[in-house]
């Protein structure tokens, strides 16, 4: 472990750029809850657990037209969680890397959390690759992606089903829904993560082979979008730091590192300061 922490920070002095990858268990030393398998997302949410639905079940778009306050109320509960909760110091640190580097840092995320934007991070230097709970989109195809901010969804505790009004499109009236890639999604608006594609794709356009670190935190192999990017991103223009407490597998010439987010890059960040 001591030998890949050296050598993962002699490529993070050498580097040039910064890609930023992460899933679900970036936000769990935020003390988010990663929905890891039927026990995690129980334990999270127990009403859903008494009525058998994984995460995969509720995070359906069919709900909104069917449910619609069963819906929004899994979904605004974890707009209002993620509102409040603060991101942890690992974001910190890797904000702090990416000022030192000439290029800075672009961050590519599965995570519908914002919680690197939170955190500081530029909004044109995020590619959130499904989507983001604080946009929304018409269900009855409004065109565009419209911000959540000024969205409040009353929560009944005990049951998790929205109370009273529930988010309206401003200009037709129908039913809003979060701008999310859910399960067997049809309809989701891609409009704003392709945009955000765009702007990365010009960003690496920038960047020299040879010269980018890729660091990956929290990715697992269940939905593999992010890892499958950032290998395919390292194999072109860098190196490839795993942080995974539980896959940290990599391919030839990469680097894992079998631990939580926080506590690697904590880690790193002691490994750079001794020069």
């Amino acid at each position: 472990m001591n030998q890949e922490l050296r050598r993962a920070a002699e490529v993070l002095r050498s580097a040039r750029a910064l890609l930023i990858g992460a899933g679900a268990g970036m936000g769990v030393d935020s003390g988010l809850p990663d929905f890891r398998g039927t026990e995690g997302f129980w334990r999270a949410y127990p009403p859903y657990a008494k009525l058998g639905l994984d995460f995969a079940s509720m995070a359906n778009p069919h709900w909104f037209e069917q449910d619609p306050a069963f819906a929004w109320g899994f979904y605004g509960h974890r707009l209002h969680l993620y509102r409040d909760t603060l991101p942890h110091a690992g974001f910190t640190l890797l904000r702090a890397w990416a000022e030192r580097m000439p290029q800075g840092a672009f961050v590519f995320t599965s995570n519908v959390d914002g919680q690197f934007q939170t955190a500081g991070f530029p909004e044109e230097r995020v590619l959130e690759v499904h989507g983001s709970i604080h946009f929304t989109q018409c269900l009855r195809g409004c065109p565009g992606v419209e911000p959540a901010a000024s969205l409040s969804v009353d929560v009944e505790p005990e049951s998790f089903r929205a109370r009273g009004r529930l988010p309206t499109c401003a200009r037709c009236g129908a039913l809003l829904r979060p701008n999310i890639l859910m399960f067997g999604d049809g309809e989701w608006d891609d409009s704003r993560t392709r945009e955000q594609e765009a702007r990365l794709g010009r960003w690496l356009g920038g960047v020299e082979p040879g010269s980018l670190v890729v660091i990956e935190c929290g990715a697992g192999t269940a939905v593999p979008s992010v890892r499958r990017f950032c290998e395919r991103t390292a194999a072109r223009w860098g190196t490839l730091i795993r942080v995974n407490v539980r896959e940290p597998q990599v391919p030839e010439g990469g680097i894992g590192l079998p631990l939580r987010a926080l506590e690697a890059l904590r880690a790193l960040d002691e490994e750079l300061a001794r020069g």
